[in-house]
């Protein structure tokens, strides 16, 4: 991973704030919105899914597993989860992204974003980090750039990658 280009070969680009309204804990339970400036200083590693969708259950949730547990020592490198709606709404609910925040025993924050008007109902963190779908990683470096952008995830990479953050 080429910390100085996101996926794309794109040179990295400022992170915009998140706009996401309902989070909970670690352990499920409602917390104030997270803000993206609550981890300043911090790599932020942002997992987005829907609760119905297949790739991310058999491919996005295992690879957010391993790498939480590779690097659950490391103060500097934080996980957040965030289920983009952006079809399905009556089925990717908050309740399900609860369930699957439970049945995956993934101990971060998880966020629910169905977007507002101004997006038309579909993910606000989709629209501002013009994500393609789910499963998808978010990695931001300390400085709030965005440093990997995409749907494929190499875990093994990225666990040695993340690693050398101190």
């Amino acid at each position: 991973m080429d910390a100085t280009k996101n996926s794309y070969g794109i040179g990295c680009q400022k992170a915009p704030e998140w706009e996401v309204s309902d989070w909970v804990d670690e352990d499920g339970k409602k917390i104030k919105p997270i803000k993206l400036s609550d981890y300043k200083g911090k790599f932020k590693i942002i997992y987005c899914f829907q609760s119905w969708c297949p790739g991310c259950h058999s491919i996005g949730l295992p690879s957010l597993q391993a790498l939480t547990e590779a690097l659950k020592d490391n103060d500097n490198v934080k996980f957040l989860a965030i289920q983009t709606v952006f079809e399905g709404e009556s089925r990717n609910t908050y309740q399900k992204m609860l369930e699957v925040q439970k049945k995956y025993n993934l101990k971060i924050p998880f966020g629910q974003d169905n977007g507002d008007e101004s997006t038309g109902n579909i993910s606000n963190i989709m629209v501002n980090y013009k994500t393609g779908g789910t499963p998808w990683f978010i990695f931001i470096d300390q400085e709030d750039n965005v440093v990997f952008n995409d749907y494929h995830l190499n875990t093994a990479k990225a666990i040695e990658f993340l690693k050398e953050i101190k």
